[in-house]
């Protein structure tokens, strides 16, 4: 089946990078959306949208319909265009639930294909202003595990893989279990690292002393609670039970504290090094990981464009780079990602050999 048309409602923050993704590498589907006027007017504008939508249902002449509201409003419109679907047409979400969606697609008798999805990506901030065609490279895009035998499960897969993403199949009651512990249970703890630092004594203000490790472990905190507060709903008692784990990890560490049992704690020290070091460090997400290059850097202008520039040159391309320390004045680290071993290997040449520092 080719896609020749795309309807995107809400274009947000997902919405919003979905179509500029697509727009970038597939610009002859045409893309529509709806939203609100203020919003549609700038992606028209922009080239990013084709035709705009004033309503839900003028989706419904789209090959793919891409719900990406937050998931209340997502389930209202999801219940309402389904039972008008075409034969052969997709519709599909990115909410941080499955299991709902998935429940209630079994329970109607459409003649269209639903397809759950979950981009593991995202910003601290939200908006169509923040979106970026960009956002989804090398992010793990899960899809319902329902949907895998799909006769247009390819066509739509295409899709996906155009936008940079990798994707994996999870039955929808698993998803919900694994991203209350790797994605809702993250969220509620930088929140209450926040409030519960948040302190002050004899008039000093405690965030005064805080490093980098704090500001990148609270950095979520800044999340819009509009935006979470559905999914927490949605997802309540495995969101409890990874409070629990976690709590109860706590619990143990504090009485190996209160215990002077450093041993114990140590224990716990080691095996969360161990269990970190698995993540790979070049995803989005936690799967298919592609190989890095670290880059040991002068604190001057023009080094990254130089390092780029000579690995294009030798057609290298670069699947993801992070600045992981900074000593201004002196220099940094630069952690840059490849696809394949043997593209890190060149990379590793072609870069010492216009004088940096690798490993």
């Amino acid at each position: 089946m080719e896609i020749r048309s795309i309807a995107i409602i809400g274009l947000g923050l997902i919405g919003g990078s979905l179509a500029k993704a697509i727009k970038k590498n597939k610009p002859l589907i045409k893309i529509s959306a709806f939203d609100k006027p203020s919003v549609l007017s700038k992606a028209f504008s922009e080239g990013v949208i084709d035709f705009v939508l004033d309503q839900p249902e003028k989706s419904l002449s789209s090959d793919i319909i891409f719900l990406s509201l937050p998931v209340n409003e997502t389930l209202i419109i999801f219940e309402r265009l389904i039972p008008q679907l075409n034969e052969n047409q997709i519709i599909t979400d990115v909410c941080g639930v499955k299991n709902i969606f998935d429940d209630i697609w079994l329970n109607s008798n459409s003649k269209g294909f639903y397809i759950g999805g979950h981009p593991m990506t995202g910003k601290e901030k939200s908006g169509y202003e923040n979106s970026d065609p960009f956002l989804f490279e090398n992010c793990v895009y899960i899809l319902s595990e329902t949907a895998k035998k799909n006769p247009i499960i390819d066509s739509f897969t295409d899709i996906i893989h155009q936008l940079g993403a990798k994707i994996t199949f999870l039955n929808p009651k698993v998803h919900d279990i694994i991203v209350a512990s790797v994605s809702h249970l993250p969220q509620l703890v930088s929140v209450s690292l926040i409030n519960s630092a948040g302190l002050k004594d004899s008039g000093i203000n405690f965030f005064d002393y805080a490093a980098g490790g704090f500001r990148d472990m609270t950095r979520i905190a800044s999340s819009d609670f509009n935006i979470w507060e559905p999914i927490i709903r949605k997802n309540n008692k495995n969101i409890i039970q990874a409070i629990d784990n976690f709590i109860y990890d706590l619990e143990q560490m504090k009485k190996s504290i209160a215990r002077d049992d450093y041993n114990k704690l140590a224990e716990k020290f080691e095996s969360a090094r161990i269990k970190r070091d698995e993540i790979p460090k070049s995803n989005k997400g936690f799967i298919n990981p592609i190989f890095d290059v670290f880059v040991f850097v002068k604190d001057e202008p023009g080094v990254i464009s130089k390092i780029s520039t000579a690995l294009y040159q030798k057609n290298i391309n670069i699947k993801d780079i992070e600045l992981l320390k900074i000593r201004e004045g002196s220099g940094g680290t630069f952690r840059i990602a490849f696809e394949s071993q043997s593209d890190a290997v060149k990379a590793k040449e072609i870069i010492e050999q216009v004088g940096f520092s690798t490993q």
